[in-house]
């Protein structure tokens, strides 16, 4: 998504997230017609929580929404500050990222101390709960799975689990964590996968759920390698 684009989608969001003086935060919901733009901001906005706006920027970006939504003029001189938009987010986002990749490594190392851990030459590390007692698949082959990934924090982004069905899909067509890892246990094993940012979603994440330069955990369970043509379903998608 362009930086642009991505400003356009905190301002939109701003007016349904601000609690300045047109009393944004306690925007009035009692018909349909506001509740879906209440949804369309609490959309947007999902995507940009990850950038620490402070309670004052946000009113900047809301007051300046609806100066323009009004047709008012600009308190400030436009053509002087729209150049440094991409700048402030750009560091904005760049310091978030680095943060999470931090936190991630000091997790990623304290895991691998752990009984049973090994920790590849990539950087990813991991543990196998189950062996299993078929075949190994390759990096060319469809795997069926069940997994369950989570944020360093516990938070879960995605769970086959959950939704109680499993997946299939080609093992080279996911994160290079994925593509990595599964091939370390064998058909009916489980694995853990801690997976550093570099090997998963990198410095833009995958939002809404994963920010910028996240460590993921998944638990893993090859369910088997499918030898037909499958049909493909949602899956880690490649980076």
């Amino acid at each position: 998504m362009k930086l642009f684009v991505i400003c356009g989608l905190i301002l939109s969001a701003l007016t349904f997230t601000s609690c300045n003086k047109s009393g944004g935060g306690n925007a009035d919901l009692s018909n349909d017609d506001q509740k879906v733009f209440y949804t369309v901001g609490y959309s947007m906005a999902e995507r940009m929580k990850n950038l620490n706006l402070t309670d004052k920027e946000i009113d900047a970006l809301a007051a300046g929404l609806r100066t323009a939504a009004k047709g008012g003029e600009a308190k400030v001189k436009l053509a002087e500050y729209r150049p440094k938009v991409r700048t402030l987010f750009e560091s904005r986002m760049k310091a978030v990222a680095e943060n999470e990749k931090k936190a991630g490594m000091a997790y990623l190392e304290k895991f691998a101390k752990e009984a049973g851990v090994q920790k590849t030459e990539s950087g990813l590390a991991y543990k196998v709960i189950k062996e299993g007692t078929g075949a190994y698949p390759k990096a060319t082959d469809n795997v069926e799975v069940h997994y369950h990934g989570t944020l360093i924090n516990g938070t879960v982004f995605d769970s086959s689990k959950d939704r109680g069905k499993t997946v299939t899909f080609p093992l080279n067509q996911v994160i290079k964590g994925w593509t990595e890892g599964v091939q370390k246990i064998k058909e009916g094993g489980t694995i853990k996968l801690v997976i550093p940012s570099e090997l998963a979603y990198g410095d833009n994440g995958a939002p809404p759920k994963i920010p910028g330069g996240a460590t993921l955990t998944f638990e893993v369970e090859l369910k088997k390698i499918v030898k037909d043509t499958p049909k493909l379903k949602k899956a880690p998608a490649k980076k």
